[in-house]
């Protein structure tokens, strides 16, 4: 792993591309434009050409997900079940509700807030499952109350669904599952096809193809979050163990080729320990081509003068995962102001955000932490405004707007008000 201080980094980051290839965006809207036109057969052909399965039926059958839950480990089926109930706690703590103001001359102002009709959530597959992303998305829409939530995930070589993403959607009370992965299932979920009904809303994480296909469709349906690959920046002094350090790095490098594991560090010699700590630790990981390969593209040791230095880093970065492992590290919350998730002192480690502290691991990443919020309960309920006016509240303010609108040379605006004064 690579050590370089904070001007060398920065220089790195600025000749980096980081845009999609065109092909990939053509690729993507070739497919949108093909689900859009030929609905479930442009879906089984792309299902067999992208995952070679022929499927029959995109939709989950009742004694499929039955046979799942009978083969699926029991102690991941009861760790499911705990991390249900404190992601649950969690996010019950974000619902929101409608709220009134009654004001002087019966003036009553408010908002409303209403669930989302149709919620559709993707489920990656390839070279892992994820049944925690399946928690992640579809409590937080069932706590919002949204009344129809549908899963689309890519087939194994079978044919099948695998039984843990299955389990984790009986689990969250979704029974709604399609056979169906990629770009096409996006498509489908934005526009709908004879099987899979249109959706309001696309949330999930998925390969570069999703996420295109996610920004392609956005404005006819509305998405979560453009997903790059993981991240994780930890924050370190003297004070914290470098095997901690390197195995929090590598727990993000596992992800994928392209997966950001960073270190900020105010002492070379951490520096160090962690860069061996990071090579024994990596020559004894099952998946070290993977991490191999991430950490030698985009796995850095940075050495900052300060610890003020290194938070103003962070922030740069605004990474997807955020650990503060200092002394008194929650005395430094405070100086962090962009990151998806921030875990404090060394036993807060990432992948205990990934799976049982409760809190949403689908969080923003590539820098948009610095505008961005973790996938909540907020993303599933949309909010209108409420006003009602008497007529004695309305002439006390008729001249402002009539003011304005004739500014604003929208003489219709200025009329509609003028009707109401003139009214007898």
């Amino acid at each position: 792993m690579k050590i370089v201080n904070i001007e060398d980094y920065l220089s790195e980051q600025a000749n980096f591309n980081q845009s999609p290839e065109e092909s990939i965006d053509k690729t993507v809207l070739d497919i949108i434009r093909n689900v859009q036109t030929n609905g479930d057969q442009a879906l089984a052909a792309y299902t067999k050409q992208f995952d070679q399965v022929d499927v029959k039926d995109i939709k989950v059958s009742p004694v499929e997900m039955e046979e799942a839950l009978n083969i699926v480990d029991p102690k991941l089926y009861e760790a499911l079940l705990q991390a249900k109930k404190r992601i649950v706690t969690y996010h019950e703590a974000q619902t929101e509700q409608s709220w009134f103001i009654n004001q002087p001359d019966g003036i009553m102002l408010g908002q409303k807030v209403t669930p989302l009709d149709r919620v559709g959530i993707y489920v990656p597959g390839g070279k892992a499952v994820y049944p925690s992303t399946v928690l992640m998305n579809a409590l937080p829409a069932k706590i919002a109350q949204v009344e129809s939530i549908q899963i689309v995930t890519p087939p194994q070589p079978d044919g099948t669904i695998h039984p843990n993403v299955l389990a984790a959607a009986h689990i969250a009370g979704v029974h709604t599952i399609y056979k169906v992965g990629g770009a096409q299932a996006i498509a489908a979920l934005a526009y709908g096809t004879e099987t899979i009904p249109k959706v309001d809303k696309i949330v999930g994480p998925g390969n570069q193809f999703v996420a295109r296909a996610k920004k392609w469709v956005f404005g006819d349906v509305a998405i979560d979050m453009i997903a790059g690959p993981s991240e994780i920046c930890v924050i370190a002094d003297a004070s914290t163990n470098p095997a901690f350090i390197a195995a929090d790095l590598l727990s993000q490098a596992e992800h994928d080729e392209e997966a950001k594991a960073i270190c900020i560090t105010t002492s070379q010699q951490v520096a160090v320990r962690v860069q061996k700590e990071v090579e024994n630790q990596t020559m004894q990981a099952e998946r070290e081509e993977i991490i191999r390969t991430s950490i030698q593209k985009h796995g850095r040791i940075i050495v900052t003068k300060t610890l003020e230095e290194a938070f103003e880093l962070a922030n740069t970065i605004a990474p997807e995962h955020l650990q503060l492992m200092t002394e008194k590290a929650s005395e430094h919350i405070h100086e962090i102001k962009h990151a998806g998730a921030i875990f404090i002192g060394p036993y807060s480690p990432e992948p205990l955000g990934d799976y049982m502290a409760g809190t949403n691991h689908t969080l923003p990443t590539s820098g948009t932490a610095t505008f961005a919020s973790p996938l909540g309960v907020y993303d599933f309920v949309k909010k209108s405004s409420i006003i009602q006016y008497s007529k004695e509240a309305l002439m006390h303010v008729a001249d402002d707007i009539i003011t304005i609108a004739s500014h604003e040379q929208l003489p219709a605006h200025a009329e509609s008000i003028k009707r109401r004064k003139e009214e007898k």
